[in-house]
């Protein structure tokens, strides 16, 4: 009993206060200043942006960019964050969608018979002539395709 009265009691004095603060939030907004006036309003097209004299103001200077070394690149596919500390889970999230198209049934979980069937889907993609055997030639067309390099880095 003790316990209820003293609940209603809290929640009475929070409500009070959240409606002195809501007040007084509504209290700065009426004193805002009020929109620039626009002289006329159908004489300004409407695709044109507003005109402004910065006068003398400079703005920050552009960030440098950084020219990351080849190793420098490699750690960041893996450190999401930037905190240039990889957990297990940043390791393991570059494997998650191959995980997802081995896992048929989508219960996070790889049985043997997910793997095995899509391992016999791609021995029968790589076995073009259907004998169930795979020569040199054949296997060859497993290999991953070799990634295209720009002519110049540019």
């Amino acid at each position: 009993m003790r316990q209820t009265i003293l609940g209603v009691f809290v929640g009475l004095i929070l409500s009070g206060v959240g409606v002195f603060w809501w007040q007084g939030r509504a209290q700065v907004e009426t004193n805002a200043p009020p929109p620039p006036e626009v002289e006329d309003v159908a004489e300004a097209p409407e695709d044109e942006l507003p005109e402004v004299d910065p006068g003398e103001l400079v703005g920050p200077a552009p960030p440098k960019a950084s020219e990351l070394t080849r190793e420098e690149r490699r750690f960041f596919r893996y450190d999401r964050n930037r905190d240039r500390i990889i957990t297990r889970n940043e390791m393991l999230s570059t494997r998650s969608d191959a995980f997802r198209k081995l896992d048929v049934d989508g219960n996070n979980l790889l049985t043997f018979e997910e793997w095995a069937v899509r391992t016999t889907e791609r021995f029968e993609e790589m076995d073009a002539d259907g004998n169930s055997r795979l020569n040199a030639s054949e296997f060859a067309t497993s290999a991953p395709k070799p990634r295209r390099t720009p002519a110049c880095r540019c």
